[in-house]
Parts: C-alpha cells; sequence; structure tokens
C-alpha cells in the first residue's frame, strides 16, 4: 500500500498526487470552436493548467456545455479538518420503539413538511411515509411515533399551527429546491418566526436536504441537519435523544 501524505492532499487522476480534476460547466456563448476555447481559457485563468476539453454540447438558444480535465497545483492539510457532526446514538427501529414506550411513556410526535414555495417532497416522504425508501421504513410505520406529513409547500405558519396543535415534540423541514439560496430563505423564515412567536426552545427543529449538513443547520439556528443518505431512524434516535434529556432536565420558567 502506498503511503499518503495527509498534510499535502491533492486529486488523483491517472497516477497517485498527479493533482488532476474534472470539472463541468456551461457557458452563455454560442456552441462551437470558439465556445470550446473560451472554456479551455476559462480554466487556465481559474489556475487551472493544461486543461483539456473531452466533451461540448450545444445546449441551443446561445447555451454550450463542457467538460473538462486539467492539472492543479494546489493541495489541502487534511489533517487540519475539523467537521462538527452530530453525536447521538444511533438506534435500529425496534430498539427505538421500545425505548420511547418504556423510557418516554407516550408517543413521540413529529410533524414535516416541504415548506413556503418547494414543490418537491422525496426527501419529507423518504423519512415520514409509510414506505420509506432503500428497504427503511418512515416514521409512520413507527407504532410508537405519531408522525404528520404536511406535504409540499406549506407555509412556515401553518406547519407551526399544527405542531401547535397536536403538541409536536420535533418539527422537520426539507429543502430539495437550492437555487439562489432559496433553501436558506426558507429556514431562516422559520427560525424567525418561531422566535417572534417565542417559540424557539419549545420544538425540536430539524432540516434536512440535498444541501444541508449538521454545520449549516446549527449556523441557521436548527438542533441538527440531515442530508443525503439519511434514514428515518437516523432522525428518530436523534429526536428521540433530545426529547429524554429534555423530559430528565426539564427547563424551568
Amino acid at each position: 500500500m502506498p503511503t499518503f501524505d495527509l498534510k499535502r492532499v491533492r486529486p488523483y487522476g491517472d497516477t497517485l498526487d498527479d493533482g488532476i480534476v474534472q470539472l463541468s460547466f456551461t457557458l452563455p456563448v454560442p456552441f462551437g470552436e470558439e465556445a470550446q476555447e473560451a472554456a479551455r481559457r476559462f480554466a487556465l485563468q481559474s489556475g487551472l493548467q493544461d486543461p483539456k476539453v473531452v466533451h461540448a454540447q450545444d445546449l441551443g438558444e446561445g447555451f454550450s456545455f463542457f467538460v473538462l480535465y486539467a492539472r492543479s497545483q494546489v493541495s489541502v492539510d487534511y489533517t487540519t479538518i475539523a467537521i462538527p457532526k452530530l453525536t447521538h446514538e444511533h438506534l435500529a427501529k425496534p430498539e427505538i420503539e421500545t425505548r420511547i414506550r418504556t423510557l418516554l411513556g407516550r408517543k413521540l410526535v413529529v410533524v414535516g413538511a416541504c415548506i413556503e414555495s418547494d414543490a418537491h417532497t422525496v426527501g419529507i416522504d423518504a423519512i415520514m411515509n409509510m414506505k420509506g425508501y432503500n428497504s427503511h421504513k418512515g416514521l409512520e410505520s413507527y407504532h410508537e411515533i405519531d408522525a404528520f406529513n404536511l406535504g409540499a409547500q406549506v407555509p412556515c405558519e401553518e406547519l407551526l399551527a399544527k405542531a401547535h396543535e397536536v403538541s409536536a415534540d420535533a418539527i422537520l423541514i426539507s429543502q430539495v429546491v437550492t437555487q439562489k439560496s432559496l433553501h436558506l430563505r426558507n429556514l431562516t423564515k422559520m427560525i424567525e418566526l418561531l422566535e417572534l412567536e417565542g417559540l424557539r426552545e419549545r420544538f425540536l427543529l430539524i432540516a434536512g436536504g440535498p444541501r444541508i449538513n449538521y454545520e449549516l443547520a446549527k449556523e441557521l439556528g436548527y438542533d441538527a441537519g440531515f442530508g443525503p443518505g439519511t434514514y428515518a431512524e437516523d432522525v428518530a434516535s436523534f429526536v428521540l435523544e433530545r426529547v429524554l434529556t429534555k423530559a430528565s432536565c426539564p427547563i424551568k420558567d
């Protein structure tokens, strides 16, 4: 096995440490040889070396798409990287059910939705719907969890009202659309609404989506963030742990 200098990590293409990268992008120029040269010069002026256009495609209406190979001299010190991560215990569905029944003594209540203009329910459905995905059943299949999936394009006010109505322990928000940072605006709106109502500490607030991670969620004021590859039991484990902790150490008025 080769040894790796983790203080000087570079991309790998054909041979170790060659710095070869693949990048794809669109330029607002008509398709042709001039467009390919523009793509090559863009890579050069971005600090990449020996760029080669390996694929070019006419997108119509004055747009062209490119895939390039190029070489980078940049390296990163992998040993200095520290990413905030969730540290809760990951439980399987049967254990979650048992702990809710024996330790909490009541059903766990969760509401979720895609808020505001986001109409993509694939994320929230994967976590909440009965069938879940990839052989991982959703929260609706848990006997000890009352899960309310409000669906898509739900105003923040409506989601909060539902959380009040059912005395929810946690509010789950899925954001799939990320163009022009729409997900950040929507997630921030929910935080501002809760703070305005003086209810931020009342509910666990969890965000999920393709551009969401724990660090971003915490920066926005959420309790946790879950990205791609998350299953219902991951979310349920976190919610249960936090709810049990809060029950054993209630906040005094």
